[in-house]
């Protein structure tokens, strides 16, 4: 069900009708089943992987929070009889437990996410190097739509749940919508649960200047998708498919390329904050008119920011204060001077 599909525009309309005539109180329940509606009908398989990553943060998160409220509840009984050097040792014994917990959580998901989307891709980089019978056979793999931006918005919330930063939501069918929320499957942005949680649980009711707002962010996406990109990519199939054309052709081309990139990409964001709106659910923004950046450092933080947010503050920072990383750079830095990596 595309964005940009007839079939899509109905479904919003009989989802939104129902939205603002059930009770406040179904709303939420509304949207999940409104999400596994619209998830069902791009293909009933996905469901299941939907549902084993949401089943298995829930619980895994569930076990996190029973191994910190056990470490506050020892360190708050014994408080008295144990020294500093034990409440120490305890805390590293409790924290090893809990990185295997959330090592488990992370290797299962990734896992599924790397299997389903790079088997094919790696059987096809393999086969370059063989030749005749030797090549292997691609799989025929279902590659669940949005098993991405799922995957890291699931991971994400199970790293916050870990350092103690996000409470568990004890309701799995809230941490389901969180996870499935359909606006935001196909194209992002990728969302942290302590921010959406904020408008997507919350009763609300049918404001004219937030609905207008949001038709307005769908009109302007489908704008950027249908009327730009979708016709700059036929501009650029014609002069990068053809022989014919060289030297300023194909400079036109990348130019041509690079617009309709960005149109087609952040058009489809749009839609998916609009949508949001449409419902009273604030998304994240996930661009922030990049090619008018100074320089790369600045484009890489306003192109897709909340995927470039996700890898800062859960593999970058955490890389960059690991205790083999800082060894490594003391090393080198002892190798080469201390102005290396600097």
């Amino acid at each position: 069900m595309l964005f940009t599909s007839y079939t899509f525009i109905a479904f919003i309309a009989v989802v939104l009708l129902l939205y603002y005539l059930v009770p406040k109180k179904w709303q939420w329940p509304l949207l999940l089943v409104a999400s596994y509606v619209f998830y069902w009908c791009a293909d009933p398989m996905y469901l299941l992987f939907i549902g084993v990553t949401t089943v298995s943060t829930y619980f895994i998160s569930r076990w996190l929070e029973k191994v910190n409220a056990e470490q506050k509840s020892y360190l708050a009984e014994h408080k008295a009889e144990l020294s500093k050097e034990d409440k120490k040792a305890y805390k590293n014994k409790m924290k090893q437990k809990k990185w295997r917990i959330l090592l488990l959580c992370l290797i299962f998901n990734l896992g599924i996410l790397s299997v389903t989307k790079y088997t094919n891709f790696v059987i096809t980089n393999i086969n370059s190097f063989l030749s005749g019978e030797n090549k292997l056979a691609l799989v025929d793999m279902i590659v669940p739509m949005g098993i991405s931006f799922y995957t890291f918005q699931t991971m994400g919330y199970i790293i916050d749940v870990y350092r103690d930063k996000q409470k568990v939501e004890k309701n799995f069918f809230k941490l389901a919508l969180f996870v499935s929320f359909f606006p935001q499957l196909v194209q992002g942005p990728i969302s942290r649960f302590g921010d959406m949680s904020k408008t997507l649980f919350d009763p609300h009711k049918f404001e004219g200047k937030t609905f207008s707002y949001g038709l307005m962010r769908i009109l302007w996406g489908y704008f950027k998708k249908m009327v730009i990109a979708d016709r700059l990519i036929t501009g650029v199939t014609a002069l990068i498919g053809s022989t014919e054309y060289t030297g300023t052709y194909v400079f036109v081309a990348m130019l041509f390329y690079a617009f309709q990139l960005y149109c087609d990409f952040t058009g489809g964001i749009d839609m998916a904050l609009g949508v949001g709106e449409l419902f009273g659910v604030t998304l994240p923004e996930n661009f922030d008119r990049p090619y008018l950046s100074k320089n790369i450092e600045e484009y890489w933080t306003r192109w897709h920011m909340t995927m470039g947010s996700w890898f800062r503050d859960y593999l970058f920072y955490p890389l960059n204060v690991s205790k083999p990383f800082l060894r490594w750079t003391k090393a080198l830095r002892g190798r080469f001077g201390n102005g290396f990596l600097s």
